[in-house]
């Protein structure tokens, strides 16, 4: 070995320069985070979100309630978009100590690995610059919180750990349902023992009572969340294996190549970490399953990603990370450049792309809403025709804008929030990003006029409907949905189903 290579295995090895590294690269990425997350315009799902914390509830349309409630902590500082996605930012830099202190443990005497894997981990482009506040947001903290109780309870035994497992597993599962996967996953590791039973039971009696509030409210509620993630966003699949080959394809692109060949080349060491190695691949290995009849949502698999990088640390030395480390950093750059373009660049300077529409509306929701609030007459409300700029404006005028229309099976808060009768006779002014055919409304107004807009180059619609018809709007759209989107199977007891209920519709067979 000559001189060089020497010092450079050093420099990978030395656990001091290694934690410098570590505690310069937090704080960095940190700013960036900040940054991003102060600047970066609000995104629809964002908005949507937001109103869930506006309107706190026990459970909401598409999810359990634990967004919401997180989001309403953050909006009572303020409602700026820093404040609304600060927990996200931090989210990344904590899981990323806690990889630094599980491994430390699991490899005492390689504080180097440790270190070096936590930086790798800070500088991947996901958990520098997916600063979003989503659903994904508490799911992917008390995933981590409970996998990290986990593997201390797989190291030590104590039931204690198993405790806090079930606890966060709970919390987990009032955050999104694809936390069923890492129940999954404590299973196929536990059941193999008399012991693993013991503590897979005591999971499951400290989760059960926190699910058993998402249940409750589903219940009480034509089992919304049910209906959404297991029926109606479902129905249209069909076999494709060309998502199987985006799913792998997006995978390596998360775990970035040079990690991933690494993956593959540590095969062998799978068996001895067969605690860590559960807690990514059961998720995974489901998650390919599914892809064979639908895409999967780059968000969907993140939780489980610090498990692989966990593993990825205890089968790597020190120096490897370091490479990894140097890889992905340059890796993270151009996605880093991308975002402050937008961020930065005037809107003018996209208007030869196709994301122009969409970044013209998003950098000027603002303008939007004060030119729908101009000459709009007393009493009158505005409203949108899908579920993005519905949200979106929703944001900027500090108020709750409905969707008007049938819209889709995703975003449905409004069958909780909205009574369409107390708009009847009432003009509605009905926003659009696409150019309004007066023909489409006219049966739900004695009369309908469509304006323009222009706003930083991009036209946009919006339509005053007056004396809103509510009995033909209910008979066209409010059935419809009904039958669409409520046809609960009749198994599931359903205990109060308010949609049904405010209009006095009967339960679709």
């Amino acid at each position: 070995m000559n001189l060089n290579s020497t010092r450079s295995l050093y420099a990978g090895a030395d656990p001091v320069r290694a934690r410098q590294v570590f505690k310069w690269t937090f704080a960095i990425t940190l700013l960036i985070k900040l940054w991003l997350a102060a600047y970066f315009p609000m995104t629809g799902d964002e908005a949507f979100f937001y109103q869930w914390g506006v309107f706190p509830d026990w459970g909401y349309s598409d999810h359990p309630p634990m967004v919401g409630w997180l989001l309403y902590v953050l909006n009572s500082v303020s409602s700026h978009p820093l404040s609304l996605r600060f927990f996200t930012v931090m989210l990344w830099s904590m899981i990323a100590l806690g990889l630094v202190d599980l491994l430390r443990r699991i490899s005492p005497f390689q504080e180097g690995v440790a270190y070096w894997l936590g930086t790798l981990f800070l500088v991947l482009p996901f958990s520098l610059l997916l600063n979003l506040v989503t659903t994904d947001t508490p799911l992917i903290f008390f995933i981590f919180l409970s996998g990290y109780c986990f593997i201390r309870g797989t190291m030590s035994e104590k039931t204690l750990w198993y405790v806090g497992a079930g606890i966060f597993l709970g919390c987990a599962l009032l955050s999104k349902y694809f936390a069923g996967l890492l129940a999954i996953a404590y299973f196929v590791y536990l059941c193999r023992s008399r012991r693993g039973w013991l503590n897979l039971i005591i999971i499951a009696l400290c989760s059960a009572p926190l699910f058993a509030i998402t249940i409750a409210f589903n219940a009480h509620h034509c089992w919304s969340n049910v209906m959404f993630n297991m029926i109606n966003r479902n129905e249209n699949t069909e076999l494709s294996f060309y998502t199987v080959g985006e799913y792998v394809l997006m995978m390596i692109y998360l775990i970035t190549p040079w990690v991933f060949f690494k993956l593959l080349r540590s095969g062998g060491m799978m068996a001895q970490r067969g605690a860590i190695v559960v807690l990514f691949v059961v998720p995974f290995s489901l998650f390919l399953l599914l892809s064979m009849e639908k895409t999967i949502g780059l968000h969907w698999v993140l939780g489980f990603m610090p498990f692989l990088f966990l593993f990825i640390g205890t089968s790597s030395s020190a120096e490897d990370l370091r490479k990894y480390t140097k890889w992905t950093a340059w890796f993270a750059v151009p996605h880093f450049l991308f975002l402050a373009a937008l961020i930065l660049l005037p809107t003018s300077m996209w208007k030869d792309y196709a994301l122009h529409d969409d970044i013209v509306f998003h950098k000027e929701a603002k303008t939007i809403v004060a030119n729908l609030r101009k000459d709009l007459p007393p009493g009158a409300a505005i409203m949108a025709r899908a579920y993005t700029p519905a949200a979106l404006l929703s944001y900027h005028a500090d108020e709750y804008l409905p969707t008007f229309g049938q819209g889709k099976f995703h975003a449905r808060q409004d069958d909780l929030l909205v009574d369409f009768k107390n708009y009847a006779g009432k003009t509605i002014r009905i926003f659009d990003r696409r150019a309004i055919n007066p023909a489409e409304l006219e049966p739900y107004f004695s009369s309908v006029t469509v304006h323009t807009m222009q706003v930083d180059g991009m036209t946009f619609w919006y339509a005053d409907g007056k004396d809103f018809k509510y009995d033909v709007y209910r008979e066209r759209i409010l059935k419809t949905v009904a039958n669409l989107y409520y046809r609960i199977p009749s198994f599931l007891p359903v205990y109060g189903c308010g949609f049904l209920e405010r209009y006095d519709l009967p339960r679709p067979q």
